[in-house]
């Protein structure tokens, strides 16, 4: 079956969605409108709604609805409002510590009885450095090492309480087993973390681990740890050749490829015609304030604004990927995508301005199940990161016209057969590496 999450982002993914007259310019901060999406999203049968995050403010207040609320804190919210849709969170490893985010992710496990997922960033960009006591950057191998021993740490906290620890036994006294209670005493590079977490082994043992980097640095994190991966591709040859690197790379770190779900993601504007959702999609770009995304655009390829003439192509000279410390993949796709396509600026920003690098898709319904089939079946996704560019009208349109077709053509469950987000994946919730191994018994 085909995996599908919903990537809620405001009122929409596309920058200028919050212009259209149907849109609440103040929704990125309104629970309610949280909890129609997830709803939506649920009445689907998705696998899982997703909420990116990053501890900076982005862009210019100016150019799209700025401010977010803090993803776990929220997805508790959701928590209570669903009963089967997973919840997963981004959260950095540069800017926070093991002990603490391991504990919010385990009480979001315990508040949802088990769906909640961990998209593991390590944050690029300077401003949130110097949210965090640090003038610039750390480098970019330096922040993939912390990952995975913060990571590590998180895997040892989750597994600090066996099972079995808490024993509730009125009658003899005896609330939990201190014996069953682990201390991992990590002493690493990065972190020493004595342990152990202060809240039981979280419903799923842990939550589902999510990457979204595709730097070498962050492929190999993902083929050591994730369990899914969001990824951005803009043709099928690149997905194609992300998914067999990715599924090699995870099977040399002696793991199952088929424990690694990759997510490409897709930006679909529907329309119950051809035209009509062309013209949705031309509505939204015409919107677009080109001097905000100008500047945002220098940022990315670390240029100066006025090197980047609307109607020209990019400058020949651009920095080499060696040369970003920050996000290295991102950078070449947009690099790549405008010097394959002969791009403008301008028709560059309007690319960008849907999915930020994204696969964008305008069509009918039964065009957007076409086009994620043929990715399906061509060996290039497990699933996909659905991103509407409108909220909620898009989730809503995807929901209501192209999950149905997916569903007629075998491809996508009618029903949920599980309760937690590992089940939805098709992944085994992870022994306890503290657990004690079962004894045979004599006969």
């Amino acid at each position: 079956m085909i995996h599908l999450n919903a990537f809620l982002m405001g009122v929409g993914h596309h920058e200028a969605a919050w212009r259209l007259p149907e849109s609440d310019p103040f929704a990125q901060t309104d629970v309610a409108h949280f909890t129609r999406l997830a709803r939506t999203a649920e009445r689907g049968k998705l696998d899982s709604v997703f909420l990116a995050d990053s501890p900076v403010l982005f862009n210019s207040v100016g150019r799209r609805p700025a401010g977010t609320l803090e993803p776990t804190v929220l997805l508790t919210a959701l928590a209570v409002a669903t009963s089967r849709i997973g919840l997963i969170a981004t959260a950095s490893t540069t800017y926070n510590e093991p002990f603490n985010l391991a504990r919010r992710f385990a009480s979001l496990d315990h508040v949802s009885g088990g769906r909640a997922g961990w998209n593991i960033v390590t944050t690029a960009g300077v401003d949130a450095a110097r949210n965090f006591n640090l003038d610039d950057l750390p480098a970019h191998r330096d922040r993939y090492e912390r990952a995975a021993e913060f990571v590590d740490v998180s895997l040892k906290l989750w597994d600090s309480w066996d099972d079995a620890a808490p024993l509730g036994d009125k009658a003899a006294g005896r609330w939990g087993d201190d014996e069953l209670i682990h201390r991992p005493e990590h002493r690493g590079r990065h972190f020493r973390v004595a342990g152990p977490l202060n809240v039981p082994r979280p419903p799923q043992g842990h939550p589902l681990l999510v990457q979204a980097g595709s730097s070498e640095d962050g492929k190999q994190l993902a083929a050591r740890y994730a369990e899914a991966v969001f990824t951005a591709q803009q043709t099928l040859g690149e997905a194609q050749e992300f998914y067999r690197d990715l599924k090699r790379r995870t099977a040399e770190a002696g793991r199952d490829p088929d424990t690694i779900k990759i997510l490409p993601g897709i930006v679909p504007a529907i329309g119950a015609t051809e035209a009509e959702a062309h013209a949705l999609e031309a509505e939204l770009d015409r919107l677009i304030r080109p001097e905000y995304a100008r500047q945002q655009l220098a940022t990315t390829l670390r240029v100066a604004p006025e090197d980047l003439h609307l109607d020209r192509e990019l400058p020949a000279d651009l920095p080499a990927e060696d040369e970003i410390e920050g996000a290295k993949s991102r950078y070449t796709l947009i690099v790549t995508l405008a010097r394959r396509e002969r791009l403008t600026v301008r028709q560059l920003i309007g690319r960008l301005g849907g999915g930020r690098g994204h696969r964008t898709f305008a069509g009918t319904p039964e065009q957007v199940a076409d086009a994620i089939e043929t990715w399906y079946r061509s060996g290039a996704a497990d699933g996909f990161n659905i991103m509407p560019p409108v909220l909620p009208s898009g989730l809503e349109a995807f929901v209501d016209h192209v999950v149905p077709i997916l569903q007629r053509r075998g491809l996508f469950r009618t029903e949920y057969t599980g309760s937690t987000l590992r089940e939805h994946y098709g992944l085994p919730r992870p022994a306890n590496r503290f657990a004690r191994p079962a004894v045979a018994a004599v006969r």
